[in-house]
């Protein structure tokens, strides 16, 4: 009876000491032994909060004051910080977010593992030189504000409000310039904008991406029709305006769906791709391609996997999920083989593309799942030694799990972007691999996400 009378109500301004960071980057305290999740807190702090939100299993509370402040607190450079939701560690100093990423991986692995998470080896977090404008690729979806005018920008946390915004900090500079444009010029061809409640209207996204290295941008406009109007006016306007631009692309996607992008594309002007390079490599990405968004830190990164792999020339490698190629393409030179596979069949051909420019005449790509081209390969008497996985934030599902247990390769390398998923998969492996390492890697400064590089070891 005790428990019901500490229900909190919407609307109840409560005391609230923050006692860790949530996933999603909220403070996380306990209002007389119920969770409640503070955006904008920081651990350490003592708060007045304002319950906004109750459901069966916690709450949801807003700041309404700060009694005592974190050392760790910054002031988001962002004016638009609060109301997007694309960030959420800007109020956070750079340096603590690093401690703090660390702290969701060991949350992951207490909240899904029966792990002795105290002796395990988990590394501080790789940070970031230069925290800002880092991101290659921005999606930014079109619409109009109340007055008509033409914005592009991301929408507020948890709404359908889109927020126009102009200069993106964690966008490279480049792209935010060529959205701007794109914008303006949709904006006086009154191209129609497309409206998701009537469904009427044409432009539903500006994709842009640039190479960091080479300089190289590449615009596509999502629509939905295939119909553009004022289509060959669009295309002299980009190429007037914006001479950087290497690639422009229409993508159509008329399906009522969260996706970005749709299945057929039009070459509109200039090359199909744009070129990036990682380290040595270099790489032709086409609009769907999956890359990377955060160059400076993929070298990190794939470093680190190169580091977890330590491969010695002996090595049939497995790199499962490989999109184009990037990661088996870094370990190439170490590697006895290299094999490929991916669902996606442009990413294949890219990969394979990519392999031949570079002279790595040992790599073989093949379009499909890991879980039904690996035993094949098996029973084709091909096995690895290293397997390199790199999901998407699901995971690795069921079926791959039992396959990996089935070809049993000596080494993995998982790289994740997910703790919850990765802590769940590595509850799984352990029965059979021991976790040498965790290395976590900031991919995605002043936002919640963190990647991890772990090595597992077949026991013996």
């Amino acid at each position: 009876m005790k428990q019901q009378e500490a229900k909190l109500e919407t609307g109840q301004t409560f005391p609230l000491t923050i006692k860790r960071l949530g996933i999603n980057g909220e403070g996380v305290g306990y209002f007389k032994r119920q969770v409640v999740f503070v955006h904008g807190a920081i651990p350490g702090e003592e708060v007045i909060a304002e319950a906004t939100n109750i459901l069966p299993k916690f709450a949801e509370a807003k700041i309404k004051k700060i009694r005592k402040p974190s050392e760790h607190r910054a002031e988001p450079p962002c004016p638009v910080y609060y109301e997007c939701g694309g960030c959420q560690l800007q109020h956070i100093t750079y340096e603590r977010q690093l401690h703090e990423k660390r702290d969701i991986v060991i949350q992951a692995l207490e909240r899904h593992t029966r792990f002795t998470i105290p002796g395990m080896d988990i590394r501080p977090t790789i940070g970031m030189d230069h925290p800002w404008h880092y991101r290659n690729k921005s999606q930014f979806q079109v619409g109009t504000n109340p007055n008509g005018q033409v914005i592009a920008g991301l929408y507020a946390l948890n709404t359908h409000r889109l927020i126009d915004i102009p200069e993106c900090i964690v966008q490279h500079p480049k792209s935010n310039r060529a959205t701007r444009t794109v914008k303006k010029i949709i904006a006086k061809l009154q191209i129609p904008v497309y409206n998701e409640r009537k469904k009427k209207g044409v432009v539903r996204t500006i994709v842009t991406r640039v190479g960091f290295e080479t300089g190289e941008l590449q615009v596509v406009i999502i629509t939905a029709a295939e119909a553009l109007p004022h289509k060959e006016e669009l295309i002299t306007q980009i190429k007037k305006q914006l001479p950087e631009v290497k690639s422009v692309i229409q993508n159509i996607n008329s399906k009522n769906t969260s996706l970005i992008f749709g299945e057929k594309s039009i070459h509109l002007a200039g090359e199909n791709v744009i070129r990036e390079t990682l380290g040595d490599m270099s790489y032709e990405l086409s609009a769907r391609t999956f890359f990377q968004l955060n160059p400076v830190q993929t070298v990190k990164m794939y470093d680190e996997v190169k580091k977890a792999a330590s491969l010695t020339g002996k090595e049939r490698v497995v790199d499962a999920y490989c999109g184009v190629g990037t990661i088996g393409l870094w370990l190439a030179d170490g590697a006895k083989e290299i094999r490929g596979m991916d669902i996606i069949k442009e990413s294949i051909l890219d990969a394979k593309k990519n392999a031949a420019r570079h002279g790595v005449k040992h790599a073989q790509y093949e379009v499909g799942k890991a879980e039904d081209i690996l035993p094949k390969w098996s029973k084709e008497g091909w096995n690895s030694d290293v397997m390199v996985v790199d999901p998407p934030r699901s995971g690795l599902d069921d079926k791959l799990l039992q396959t990996i247990i089935k070809v049993k390769p000596k080494k993995i390398v998982y790289v994740s972007c997910n703790p919850s998923t990765l802590a769940k998969n590595l509850e799984f492996l352990s029965k059979f691999y021991k976790i040498e390492y965790i290395q976590p890697v900031d991919m995605f400064p002043q936002t919640a996400q963190v990647e991890c590089v772990v090595q597992l070891l077949l026991k013996m």
